[in-house]
Formats: C-alpha cells, structure tokens, sequence
C-alpha cells in the first residue's frame, strides 16, 4: 500500500497518547493547533488530562532526536512526526477561519496542496468533523486503534443457546453432570448457557460454563433472592450467580436502565459483607463508587464540604441502598461509621489499594480504558470487583459503545476464569421506564 500522510485531531491525542505511533510507516501531520488545544487539556484531573500531560511528555522526548519543524522519526520502522503550521486561506471562504476544526482541516488541505501525489488522511472521532473533510473531499477516518470490537451489537452477551436431547435435560435436573464438547459449541468461561430441548423449544434449563474440563453449573441457586431482591428474568438470575461466586473476582453488568444491574451488584455486595444477611460474610467492606461525570449541561461547582458536593452524584447509590435497607437511615449511617461501607466519587478511589473488600464501580460505561485500567489495577487481593453501565448512555464526549473502558475491560477479560459477564435485557423498575427505554 502506498505510503500515506495522517492528520490526527486532538480528540484522538486526548483518547490514546500513543495514537501518533500507531500509524506504522506512515508519516502524521501535527497542527500546531493541536498542541494548543492538547495544553488547555493538560490541568484536568482525569483520564482526558493524563492523556494530554502524557502525549506532551511523548513529544518532548521525540525532541530529543531531532527538530519537530523538521520532522523526527517516531521509531525505528515507523513514519515521521512534522508539525505544521495551518495556512486558513486554502479553506473556503464560507468556513470559519477561527474555528480549531477548521484550522485543523486547512492543515491537511495545505499538506495535500504541497504533495499532491501523496495520500493525506484526518483521523478524528468528532463525526461532523470527518463530515466536513468528506464535503471537501478530503479522505477521513475514525479512530478504530481502541475500538475493541466494530459495532456496538457485537459485545459480548455473556450468554447463549444450546440445543440438546429432551433427555439430556431430565438428566441435568436430576444432578446428573453434562459436559458440553468443544466440538459442539465454542464457549467462553463463566459464559451462561440455556440448554433448550431439540423437541420442545419451551423445555429449558439454565447453566454456567466454566471449561470444558468441568460440568456445566446449575443457576438457580439464589431463586429465592437475597436481601429481598429477587431475580424477576434469566438474565438477573445469571447476574446473581456470578455476584455470589467468591471464585469470579471481576464482574460486569451491561444494561438499559431500569434492568436492576446496579440494585442487584449492591445487594450481592452486602449480603456477602454485613453479617446480617443469610450467608457468611466474605468481605469486609462494600465499596461503591462512580465517576463524577454530568448528564447534559454541567451546573458548575458544588457549595459545601466534600461530603455535600459528592452527595448529588452519590444520590442514586444512596437511593439503592436506603432501599434495601427499608429506608432506614439509621443502619446505613451506623454501617458507614463502623467502615463497613463506603461511598465515594472516583476521584478518590484512584491511588487506593483495596484488599478484602466487594467493590462496586456504577456508571463504569463513561469510564475510559486508562481510567478503568487504573481502578482494576488498585485491587488487592481477596478482593472482588463489579463494573456496571449502560454502553447507550454515555456522557463522556472522547468515548464511544465501541471505545468505552468498560466495553474493552469485558472483552478483554472474556477468555479468562477469573471473570464474568452478562448483559441485562429486560427494564424491571417500572412499566414507564421499560417503555421509555423502549421508544425514546
């Protein structure tokens, strides 16, 4: 293929600080208004910010080898990284000239000019931007590096069907172990299996997959529910059955809101911490938390202490647990003294090493995969974690379904035992919720 000249926006520098090196022998084109807006980026305390401090990092050291006016080679075998100033008279004169997008767009429309024979491509996740490169002809691309997987239907369910002999399900009810063979249906651990009769569709049985060196599990232990959260579908039962398992220590719930992923991650997460529930306690604290990231236009700063700015962001893990508790604020305030639960925003989760503890990580969908990267790194051992979120509901601008941290964390660790997965279909809160979640 020949060799071709990429133009990455800034939104991709502010998603992976890498980008720039993941071209091969292509050369990348660097605006100098990319810097400018890499800088304004670079004092904000979360992932968007270590990334802009990080690829300024990156590019001080390239200086090191040579003049960025120049171009350096960013790595042996790979392309040159130039940066360039934009001449904003190529643009057309009904652009804005001021506009950073545009100013971007005039710099790959220089390049082009000046090396008409070379292929010169903008890599952007801003949609109307690679619009407006295609109205001016100018060849455009997404950044697919952290795509995990290239449309949003194809994440991982965490669940299939797998049709058998009306027998095989007497059998399986009756304790008898069935193993599945390889050869017969490719699974992944802790992936949930609905045995379905070859004769009658309507003959079910619900199992767990571990490997194909053990028999399949039956789920239907916690039927009854704990805490009085009963699992109202299938796919609530399977949440439950790996909240329970001491044995899977990374779970993710993916689902529509409404479908009860972050009521049942809480109740699982105090049956198996306070010693009043109907299991032995295996964890010593419950720790839930979210990131601080505003639906819609942000209401700038919080009056008050820590406490009453974190509180309107840690309302709906307050509302979950007062639930629970049947409202009774006294118990949760008394367990929150005794250390037995903690709430808190995931700014100050970061830097933590939690040992022995059931971790909750509630809105994990605006989570980038640096962030998320961090957080699962902190825990400690004997410690489990669960992420939940709703991939169609994400506020953070430099992510998508496909690029979300908690969209790579379940696909990442979908090949091993030590996690699970479910994805949650059905909305349980009320019949209004489950219809607008349906047709709004």
């Amino acid at each position: 293929m020949a060799k071709r000249t990429y133009v990455l926006d800034t939104n991709v520098y502010l998603t992976d600080s890498h980008c720039f090196k993941k071209f091969g022998r292509n050369d990348v084109i660097l605006p100098l208004k990319v810097l400018e807006e890499i800088d304004k980026h670079k004092k904000r305390q979360d992932g968007v910010g270590a990334n802009a401090r990080h690829t300024i990092r990156l590019l001080d050291e390239l200086r090191a080898k040579g003049n960025l006016h120049k171009g350096i080679r960013i790595d042996k075998g790979l392309g040159i990284i130039r940066a360039v100033y934009s001449d904003v008279s190529a643009l057309p004169p009904e652009m804005d000239k001021r506009d950073p997008d545009n100013i971007i767009i005039a710099a790959a429309l220089n390049e082009k000019n000046e090396n008409p024979n070379k292929k010169v491509v903008i890599v952007s996740l801003d949609i109307n931007l690679r619009v407006r490169c295609d109205a001016l002809g100018i060849e455009c691309e997404d950044y697919n590096e952290n795509q995990v997987v290239k449309r949003e239907e194809h994440i991982y369910t965490g669940f299939t069907k797998h049709l058998v002999d009306d027998q095989t399900i007497d059998h399986f009810y009756s304790g008898e172990k069935l193993f599945i063979d390889k050869e017969e249906k490719n699974l992944l651990p802790n992936e949930f299996v609905m045995l379905v009769s070859s004769s009658n569709d309507k003959k079910t049985a619900l199992s767990r997959f571990i490997n194909y060196n053990k028999p399949l599990i039956k789920v239907d232990e916690y039927k009854h529910g704990i805490w009085d959260v009963k699992p109202r579908n299938k796919e609530q039962a399977f949440a439950l059955n790996l909240l329970m398992d001491p044995n899977v220590p990374v779970v993710s719930l993916i689902g529509a809101a409404g479908c009860g992923k972050t009521l049942l991650a809480i109740a699982a997460g105090m049956e198996q911490t306070l010693d009043e529930g109907q299991y032995e306690p295996i964890y010593k604290k419950l720790v839930v938390s979210r990131p601080v990231m505003p639906m819609g236009r942000d209401i700038g700063f919080l009056p008050g202490t820590l406490e009453e700015k974190m509180a309107p962001w840690l309302a709906p893990i307050q509302d979950n647990l007062k639930f629970l508790m049947g409202d009774d604020r006294v118990a949760l305030e008394m367990y929150s003294e005794r250390g037995l639960i903690e709430i808190e925003a995931l700014t100050y989760i970061r830097g933590r090493s939690i040992a022995n503890a059931f971790i909750i990580i509630d809105e994990a969908q605006n989570l980038t995969i640096h962030e998320l990267k961090t957080i699962i790194t902190r825990v400690g051992e004997g410690t489990k974690i669960v992420l939940t979120g709703d991939v169609e509901q994400i506020d953070n601008v430099y992510i998508d379904a496909r690029s979300s941290g908690l969209t790579y964390a379940l696909e990442k660790f979908k090949p091993y035992e030590l996690a699970g997965h479910i994805s949650l279909q059905k909305g349980e809160r009320s019949k209004v919720a489950t219809l607008a979640s349906k047709v709004l």
